[in-house]
C-alpha cells in the first residue's frame, strides 16, 4: 500500500484511491476495505485502468484488488440499505488544493475539542483565555462561531488571527497546536475560505459505531486501532476517528493515544471511551489475569442467569471464581446484608443442623418477611431520597424532627408491604397533600389528628409531600439535579453550565428539563395565605412569630385543635402572549425530558405526570438500572456501575449484560423489590466464598469472590447490640424493629445521644448532598477506639441487660455493675462537672451529688466471689460467645485458646467477658464476608 503511493506521487486519482484503502488481513482470510470511492470524480475512475498497465504485475493486481474491494464494500453497504462511509477528514484534507468545505458542527467543533482549544484549561473556561472564549466542550455553536468569526480574514484565510496563533506566527500561550500543510490546518483554512458558515439547525447523530466493539488482548504491549463511524439521522456515514477524543478509564490496564490506538498494559479489564459531537461510547478492554484453560469452575455453566453473565466475563479474563461459602458464612452474610441484623445463636444452631435441600432459599424468603428487612431498606431509601432533619426545616409544624420521623414511617409502611418500587416513587413524585375535593381546613384537620395518633398516622397519606419541602430542593435547578440523583442515579449538575463532559446532555437539555419543576411549590402557608392567617388568628396566636409560633402550634395540636399545615401547590404554566407581526399568540411552555421527548406543559394538569411516565418508559431505563445497581452494591460493596450515583455513558457498567438482565427482569416483574433481592441472593455469585483462588486474589470488580467489607454504620451498631444483649433483648430485637439503629430516621444536626455519636463515628449517611458518598465505609482510628474502650461499648458487654449479666445470674452470682463500669461512670461524671463548671455552673451541685452517691456505691461494693465452671460449661459458654458474634462455632485452635484463657483467669466469668470483648474487636466481627 505504501509502495503504491510512493510509486505515483503526482497521480492524484490513484493516490486518492490508495488513501481510501485499509489494511488487508490476509492471514485470516478476511479483509477490511472501509471507505468511499463515490467522492472520486468519474473521469479519474475511468482513467484508472490505463494508468495501471504501466506498473509491475504485483502492483497491478493490488490495485485491481483494491477496486474490487471498494466495489464490494459499496455493494454490501447498498445491500444493507446503508450509505457508504465517507473517508476521514485526515485523508480528504491531506493534500493542498482540496476544494471541500468542512462542516462547522461535524468537523470544526470536534477538531477544536481534539486539540484542546475548548477545554477547561484553555478557551473553554468560564473566563476564556487571552480575551478569547469558546463554549466548554463545544455546546454552543452560535457563540463559538461568533467568537471565531471575530478572528477571521475570509478574503485572505491564511492571514486569519485564528490560524496565526496556533501556528505560532503570533505568540500563543498554549504553544504550537497547528502546523501549516497538515490536514488539520487545511480543514480550518477551507472552512474560512468557504465563508466560515455556522450551524443553522443542529444535526443529530444517530449512532457512533466503534470498531472493534470489544478488545481482548493476550499480553502486554499489544495494540489495537479503533475506528469510529458517525451515522447521522439522515443516514449519511463518515469515518470520524481522526476527530474523536479518547480516554482510558484506567491507564494501568490500557492506554490510548490521540489517534485511537489502544495499548495493553497490565492484566485486568477497563474501558476506553470515545467522544465525538454529542456521542459517548465506551469500549471494553480486557487482558487475561490467569490462564483461561485452567479456570475450570469458570468454564462450567452458570446455575442462574446472574451466574452465567458473571462467568462469561470471568472466562474472558481467565479468572477462576471462588467456591460456595459455608452455611455459617452465608447465614451471617445474608442476615446482615438483607436485614441489617445478626442472626441469634439459636438461629445459627438451627440453620447449621438443617440438612434439607433448599434451606438457603427458605432463609432468604423468611428474612424478606421480617420487620428488620423493612427497617434496613427503609434506611437505604431514606438515604437516596434525602430524609434529613437539617434539610426539612420544620416541614411539620408540630415538632422540628417530626418531618423526618413521618418520612421514615411512610416509607417503612410501604417497604414492609412490598409495594412495588415504581409505585412508591410515583407516590413521592406525584405527592399532592390534599385529597380530591378536600378543602384546606379538612386537610389540616386530618394532619393535626395524625400528630396526636388519632385516625391513623402520616404513613396513611397517599403521597410523601415532604420530599418536595426540603431546603435543598427549592429551586428548579436544585430539583432537576436532585430528581436525577434520586430516581436515575445520575449526576447532571455539570449540564447546568455546559455540555456534560461524560454524557449526551447539553446545557440546553438541562434548561428544558428544569422547566418541569418551575410550577411545583411547597407552600408553607398553603395555597391561600389568607386561610392560614385566619386559622392562626382563631387560635389566638397571630401575635407570635418563628419558633414561638411553632411551639404554640405544637401545643395547640396536642390539645386537640386544628393547626395549619404546608401543602404542595401545582400551578399551570402561564401562557405568555407576545406580539409578532402584529399578531398576539400564546407562547407555549415546552419542556424536554433530558434530551428525549418534548412535552407541552400547558396540556398537563401536573407536569410531574410526564416525569413519572418518563421514568417508567425512557429507553435509557435509568430508573430501573439505578435502583438495581444500588441494591447490588449493598450486597457486593460495589455496584455494577461504580460510583453508584454516576450512571453515565463514560462510566459504563463492569458487566453490561448483567445490569441489563437485572433491570429488564425488575421491570418485567413489575418492580417487585422482593424479586430483586431474591434473584441476587439465590445466585452462586452472591454465595461465593471470601477465600480466594490464585487468579482472583486481586479481583474486586468482577464478582468472582465475596469481598470482605466493613459493616455500614447502623448495621455495625445493631450488631454490637445483638452480640452482647441478653436472650430476651436479642429475641425482641429480631422480632421488633424498635430500638434498631436502622430505625433512626435522620442524621441529626448534632449528636443528640450516644447512638447518634456512634453512628457518626461509623460513617452513617449525612444526607447533605446529592451523592451516595454521603455514606462512608472507610475505617478509622476513632472506630477502633469506640469498639475497644468507649463507655457505650463496655456498657453493652457489662450492662444490666447484657448476656454476661444473664450468665452471672444463672450461675448464682449477684449481678451488678462491674468495678470497670463503675469507674467509667465516675470518669464520665467528673468530665461533666468540669464542662458544667465553665458553661453551666447551675448544674454542678446536682452532678456532684450524683458523683457522691456513685463513690459510696464503689466503696460499698462487696468483693466478687469467683465461680467454678467445669470443662463442659466452659466449652458451652465459649461456643455461645462465638455464635453470638461470628455466627459460627470456634475451630479447635480457637476453642483451646479460649479455654486456656478462662482457666488462667482468677474468675472464669472475667475470662468470658474478656473473650466477648476480644471477639467484637476482631476484623471478622466488624466485616461482612
Amino acid at each position: 500500500m505504501g509502495s503504491l503511493n510512493r510509486a505515483m506521487p503526482h497521480d492524484r486519482p490513484c493516490n486518492l484511491l490508495s488513501s481510501r484503502l485499509r489494511q488487508f488481513r490476509c492471514a485470516s482470510g478476511s479483509f477490511e476495505a472501509i471507505n468511499n470511492i463515490s467522492t472520486m470524480n468519474p473521469p479519474s475512475c475511468h482513467a484508472l485502468p490505463s494508468r495501471l498497465f504501466s506498473f509491475p504485475m504485483s502492483r497491478l493486481l493490488l490495485a485491481v484488488g483494491a477496486v474490487v474491494l471498494l466495489a464490494a464494500h459499496r455493494d454490501a453497504a447498498a445491500a444493507e440499505g446503508r450509505a457508504a462511509v465517507l473517508a476521514p477528514a485526515s485523508e480528504r484534507f491531506a493534500e493542498s488544493g482540496v476544494s471541500e468545505t468542512p462542516d462547522f458542527q461535524k468537523h470544526l467543533i470536534p477538531l477544536l475539542g481534539k486539540i484542546g482549544c475548548n477545554g477547561r484549561a484553555c478557551h473553554g473556561s468560564f473566563q476564556g483565555r487571552g480575551g478569547f472564549q469558546l463554549s466548554l466542550f463545544g455546546y454552543d455553536f452560535d457563540m463559538d462561531r461568533k467568537n471565531l468569526f471575530d478572528r477571521l480574514e475570509t478574503t485572505a484565510p491564511a492571514d486569519s488571527y485564528l490560524l496565526q496563533k496556533p501556528t505560532l506566527a503570533e505568540p500563543h500561550e498554549g504553544g504550537k497546536l497547528l502546523t501549516p500543510d497538515t490536514w488539520q490546518y487545511r480543514l480550518f483554512l477551507n472552512w474560512i475560505a468557504g465563508g466560515a458558515q455556522g450551524v443553522e439547525e443542529a444535526k443529530k447523530i444517530a449512532v457512533l459505531e466503534i470498531t472493534p466493539s470489544e478488545i481482548q488482548f493476550t499480553q502486554a504491549g499489544q495494540k489495537q486501532q479503533l475506528q469510529a463511524i458517525a451515522v447521522w439521522e439522515d443516514g449519511s456515514r463518515e469515518d470520524v476517528t481522526c476527530l474523536c477524543r479518547f480516554k482510558s478509564n484506567d491507564d494501568a490496564i490500557c492506554k490510548i493515544d490521540g489517534e485511537g490506538q489502544v495499548t495493553a498494559v497490565d492484566p485486568g479489564d477497563s474501558h476506553v471511551v470515545v467522544f465525538y459531537d454529542n456521542a459517548v461510547v465506551a469500549v471494553p478492554v480486557m487482558q487475561p489475569v490467569g490462564d483461561p484453560a485452567q479456570a475450570t469452575l469458570a468454564q462450567q455453566p452458570g446455575r442462574t442467569p446472574i451466574d452465567e453473565f458473571v462467568l462469561q466475563k470471568l472466562r474472558k479474563l481467565g479468572i477462576e471464581p471462588s467456591g460456595i461459602c459455608t452455611d455459617s458464612d452465608f447465614l451471617r452474610r445474608v442476615s446482615l446484608d438483607m436485614t441489617g441484623t445478626l442472626p441469634t445463636a439459636d438461629e445459627v444452631r438451627w440453620f447449621l443442623s438443617d440438612r434439607s435441600p433448599g434451606k438457603r432459599a427458605r432463609k432468604i424468603d423468611e428474612l424478606l418477611q421480617t420487620r428488620a428487612y423493612a427497617a434496613w431498606w427503609t434506611t437505604r431509601l431514606c438515604d437516596w431520597t434525602g430524609n434529613s432533619d437539617s434539610s426539612l426545616n420544620n416541614v411539620n409544624p408540630t415538632a422540628p424532627q417530626q418531618g423526618s420521623i413521618d418520612w421514615y414511617n411512610w416509607i417503612f409502611h410501604r417497604v414492609k408491604d412490598n409495594l412495588a418500587y415504581d409505585q412508591i416513587c410515583e407516590q413521592i413524585v406525584l405527592a399532592s397533600g390534599r385529597r380530591p375535593d378536600e378543602d384546606y381546613r379538612s386537610y389540616c384537620q386530618r394532619l393535626s389528628n395524625y400528630s396526636r395518633n388519632e385516625n391513623g398516622t402520616y404513613a396513611d397519606e397517599p403521597g410523601l409531600m415532604y420530599f418536595w419541602g426540603r431546603r435543598n430542593f427549592t429551586t428548579s435547578e436544585d430539583r432537576a439535579v436532585g430528581f436525577a440523583y434520586t430516581f436515575m442515579g445520575t449526576r447532571i449538575q455539570c449540564a447546568q453550565c455546559h455540555k456534560h463532559p461524560f454524557d449526551v446532555w447539553t446545557q440546553q437539555d438541562f434548561k428544558e428539563f428544569e422547566r418541569f419543576f418551575d410550577n411545583v411549590r411547597f407552600a408553607r402557608t398553603g395555597r391561600n395565605r389568607a386561610e392560614t392567617t385566619a386559622m392562626v388568628k382563631e387560635l389566638g396566636l397571630d401575635d407570635l412569630k418563628g419558633n414561638e409560633l411553632r411551639r404554640a402550634l405544637d401545643r395547640a395540636a396536642a390539645d386537640g385543635k386544628t393547626i395549619p399545615f404546608p401543602e404542595i401547590v401545582v400551578t399551570r404554566p402561564r401562557a405568555k402572549r407576545v406580539k409578532s407581526g402584529g399578531v398576539v399568540a400564546p407562547n407555549f411552555n415546552v419542556a424536554r425530558l433530558l434530551g428525549e421527548d418534548e412535552v407541552n406543559l400547558n396540556q398537563l394538569q401536573d407536569p410531574r405526570l410526564a416525569l413519572m411516565d418518563w421514568l417508567r418508559n425512557s429507553p435509557t431505563k435509568l430508573f430501573a438500572r439505578s435502583f438495581v445497581n444500588r441494591v447490588w452494591s449493598n450486597y457486593f460493596n460495589r455496584g455494577i456501575v461504580e460510583p453508584t450515583d454516576d450512571l453515565s455513558l463514560a462510566n459504563p457498567p463492569v458487566n453490561g449484560p448483567l445490569l441489563d438482565y437485572l433491570a429488564d427482569g425488575f421491570i418485567a416483574h413489575h418492580y417487585d423489590m422482593h424479586w430483586l433481592h431474591r434473584e441476587i441472593c439465590l445466585s452462586d455469585t452472591y454465595q461465593r466464598d471470601w477465600k480466594t483462588t490464585p487468579s482472583n486474589q486481586s479481583d474486586e470488580r468482577n464478582f468472582s469472590r465475596s469481598v470482605p467489607r466493613r459493616l455500614p454504620a447502623e448495621v455495625a451498631y445493631d450488631a454490637l447490640v445483638m452480640a452482647t444483649a441478653n436472650d430476651a433483648t436479642g429475641k425482641a430485637f429480631r422480632e421488633n424493629e424498635q430500638g434498631h439503629a436502622t430505625t433512626n430516621p435522620s442524621p441529626p444536626r448534632g449528636p443528640a445521644n450516644r447512638m447518634d455519636y456512634s453512628l457518626a463515628v461509623f460513617g452513617r449517611s449525612t444526607r447533605d448532598s446529592n451523592c451516595d458518598c454521603d455514606r462512608s465505609s472507610e475505617a478509622s482510628l476513632l472506630q477502633t477506639i469506640f469498639v475497644r474502650n468507649d463507655f457505650e461499648t463496655l456498657q453493652m458487654i457489662d450492662g444490666t441487660k447484657s448476656w454476661f449479666r444473664t450468665v452471672e445470674q444463672k450461675l448464682g452470682r449477684p449481678s451488678g455493675p462491674s468495678p470497670e463500669a463503675l469507674a467509667q461512670q465516675q470518669a464520665q461524671l467528673e468530665k461533666q462537672i468540669q464542662r458544667a463548671t465553665k458553661k453551666k455552673p447551675e448544674q454542678v451541685p446536682a452532678l456532684k451529688r450524683r458523683l457522691a452517691v456513685l463513690e459510696r456505691q464503689i466503696g460499698q461494693k462487696a468483693p466478687v466471689t469467683p465461680v467454678n465452671l467445669d470443662g463442659k460449661a466452659r466449652r458451652e459458654l465459649i461456643d455461645e460467645a462465638y455464635l453470638r458474634t461470628l455466627s459460627r462455632f470456634p475451630n479447635p485452635a480457637e476453642r483451646d485458646t479460649s479455654l486456656g484463657h478462662l482457666k488462667s483467669s482468677e474468675d472464669p466469668l472475667d475470662g468470658l467477658k474478656d473473650l466477648l470483648w476480644a471477639l467484637v474487636n476482631t476484623k471478622e466481627f466488624m466485616l461482612n464476608h
